[in-house]
């Protein structure tokens, strides 16, 4: 099994509704996001590649168009914006272009990561 990844970043604001108000997370702030692509495959293409990174820069232009520097409640229409459920929006997007992806890393702090994998 092969694997790559590529990561990217982006900025936004959120805000975890239905928390205790003294829950900083119910607050409206905001994060350096890093989002972190795998894809996998048992064999490599016809250029020893699982996937060119180049076909990927849809994935950029719409964290660039859409997210980057949004308020990203309004954006998805969720009032329960974590990292979790970032992950699995980032993955259904991606999977839906390219089959190859498997999992999806979203990081909000240095410390922080969250993972989805089917």
């Amino acid at each position: 099994m092969f694997t790559i990844t590529k990561e990217f970043h982006f900025s936004a604001s959120h805000q975890l509704h239905g928390l205790p108000p003294e829950h900083q997370c119910a607050r409206l702030h905001g994060h350096n996001y890093i989002v972190v692509l795998e894809l996998r495959g048992d064999a490599l293409n016809e250029h020893g590649f699982v996937r060119d990174y180049l076909d990927l820069a849809a994935f950029k232009s719409h964290i660039d168009d859409e997210l980057d520097h949004r308020h990203l409640n309004d954006v998805l229409g969720d009032d329960m914006v974590t990292a979790e459920r970032l992950a699995k929006y980032f993955f259904d997007w991606a999977r839906v272009r390219w089959p190859e992806v498997s999992a999806v890393r979203v990081s909000e702090t240095p410390k922080t990561w969250a993972e989805y994998r089917p």
